[in-house]
């Protein structure tokens, strides 16, 4: 039975997830609480799932680390709905004007609404590519986005996909404030984002998943840990925290065992991953130089 369960775990947890999260969005669009009630049931079921069928049984985050990650990532969501309002009213209008001057208002919104959302999602994730690599890249982009608190935990769940430095979710932000006022993509891209949110939270997850067809174009558990690495060549692999594909164009994808994540052998406090931007660990090892 244990068997079965896990082998349908492998193969059948992301991919279900991914279907049941777009058709629960697909016919509730119009529910305000939609967002908030698909992240809370994809967290409870990979949580149960890291929980009870764990991939490294010594990545079980206990009650306390796991208290602490649910209030982390409580304030960042609640962070990003005020930065999403903040670029909203000051570049909406500016944008628009510039979209409609230059001719980009070219969004095909006679496509079927999942055609648009697929379409908006491969784009977000486009943009987001490129500012991830730059965060790797660039020490100056590294240390503003506050991106190394995101990577110093050494035990990774579900939890993780949103346990981000709040001077990072003015970066988080862009790709999807980018395509909405350039393209004025409407609907479909609320429903990339709740795509994305999924995305991330299993990227992050503790448990054993297929990754040879999903992750032909969507990023898995096993490449985006690859990413959290502790050793800087790895670290600078597989940027697409929600789609691979751009990596496996642009030669930054990797698919091989992690041994062990972290910006280092030593984990930061709280504090000291709230003051990284300032002040990183002497042992940090993924750092741009």
């Amino acid at each position: 039975m244990m068997r079965s369960l896990d082998r349908s775990i492998y193969y059948g947890l992301q991919p279900l997830l991914m279907v049941g999260v777009l058709t629960f969005w697909y016919f509730n669009q119009s529910l305000p609480s939609a967002y908030i009630l698909i992240v809370l049931a994809v967290q409870l079921i990979l949580g149960v799932t890291e929980h009870l069928r764990p991939a490294r049984p010594e990545w079980v985050q206990r009650w306390p680390e796991k208290s602490r990650n649910l209030i982390i990532v409580a304030l960042i969501l609640l962070g990003s709905l005020w930065v999403i309002e903040f670029y909203n009213t000051n570049l909406t209008t500016p944008l628009k004007a510039m979209r409609e001057a230059s001719g980009l208002d070219i969004w095909p919104h006679h496509w079927p609404v999942f055609y648009q959302l697929f379409l908006a999602f491969f784009v977000k994730e486009f943009f987001w590519y490129w500012m991830h690599r730059a965060q790797h890249r660039w020490p100056i982009i590294w240390r503003t986005s506050g991106h190394g608190a995101h990577h110093a935990f050494k035990n990774l769940g579900a939890i993780n996909f949103g346990a981000n430095h709040p001077l990072e979710l003015f970066f988080l932000a862009i790709p999807g404030v980018l395509l909405e006022v350039l393209f004025g993509v409407g609907v479909a891209a609320a429903g990339s984002v709740i795509l994305l949110t999924t995305q991330a939270s299993i990227a992050h997850s503790n448990i054993r998943m297929n990754s040879k067809v999903v992750g032909w174009l969507f990023t898995t558990n096993r490449y985006h840990i690859h990413h959290h690495s502790a050793i800087l060549e790895e670290s600078n692999t597989n940027y697409g925290c929600a789609a691979l594909i751009w990596d496996r164009i642009f030669g930054t994808f990797a698919d091989a065992e992690t041994k062990e994540t972290g910006t280092g052998p030593t984990e930061p406090t709280t504090w000291q991953k709230l003051v990284m931007p300032v002040r990183e660990l002497d042992d940090t090892a993924i750092a741009p130089g």
